[in-house]
C-alpha cells in the first residue's frame, strides 16, 4: 500500500501545487494548499455558525440539494436554495484551480470525531456529475482507495487545506473510505471537517 504525505501544520511553498493521477490513480488530483490559515478559520467559523444534521453518527450539513442517504438519491424535490456565502468562496478557488469543470450545485459538510469513519463507497453515479471534491479542515485523516475490479489498496494522508478532485477512474472504478479509528500512523485524531462539493444530474 502506498502512501502520500500532506504536512498537518506547515503550508507547502508552492502555493499553486497541483499534484494529477496520485498514488498512480487516474483522475485523482490533489492539491496539497487550497487553503490557507487564515481561510480555513473562516470557513471553520462559518460552518460552526450553521446547524448541524444529526440522522448519521456523524454530523453534517447539507447545502444546495439534500441527499438521501437511505434511497442514495436526490430529486428536485429536494433542493434546499443556492450554497452559502462560505461554500461558493470555496468552489470559486476549486474552479479558477482546474479542480472542477463547473460551479457545484450540491455541497455536504461531514464532521468526523475520532473513531468516526465512513464506509467504502462510490458516490452516487446517477444522480452526481463526473467530478467530486473533498475539501479537509481541521485534522488530518487517512483516506483509502480500493480498486473496485482488482482490490487494490492505497492510501492518502489529507492535510488541513488540502483538495482531492476524483474524475475518470478515480471517481467511478475506486472506491474510498475514512477508517474508523483513533489515530493514523501513530497520531492520534482530532476534529476533521469536510467540504464535499458535486454537481446533480436531475435527467437520468
Amino acid at each position: 500500500m502506498q502512501a502520500q504525505l500532506f504536512d498537518q501544520e506547515a503550508q507547502p511553498s508552492t502555493p499553486d501545487l497541483i499534484l494529477h493521477d496520485c498514488l498512480g490513480v487516474p483522475g485523482l488530483t490533489c492539491c496539497p494548499n487550497l487553503l490557507d490559515r487564515e481561510e480555513q478559520e473562516q470557513v471553520l467559523a462559518a460552518v460552526d455558525a450553521q446547524p448541524w444534521l444529526t440522522e448519521l453518527k456523524r454530523r453534517v450539513q447539507h447545502y444546495g440539494y439534500k441527499y438521501d442517504y437511505k434511497a442514495r438519491s436526490v430529486d428536485p424535490s429536494m433542493f434546499l436554495g443556492p450554497l452559502p456565502e462560505f461554500g461558493l468562496k470555496v468552489a470559486e478557488k476549486l474552479l479558477a484551480r482546474g479542480l472542477i469543470e463547473q460551479m457545484p450545485d450540491q455541497m455536504i459538510v461531514n464532521e468526523y470525531k475520532p473513531p468516526q469513519g465512513i464506509s467504502a463507497h462510490v458516490d452516487c453515479e446517477p444522480r452526481f456529475g463526473g467530478t467530486i471534491v473533498t475539501v479537509s479542515l481541521g485534522w488530518a485523516y487517512e483516506m483509502e482507495f480500493i480498486s473496485v475490479s482488482t482490490g487494490e489498496k492505497q492510501a492518502i494522508l489529507l492535510g488541513v487545506g488540502s483538495t482531492l478532485s476524483m474524475r475518470k477512474e478515480a471517481r467511478y472504478s475506486w472506491m474510498h473510505r475514512i477508517s474508523g479509528r483513533l489515530s493514523d500512523r501513530g497520531v492520534r485524531r482530532k476534529r476533521r471537517v469536510s467540504l464535499t462539493y458535486r454537481y446533480v444530474v436531475l435527467d437520468r
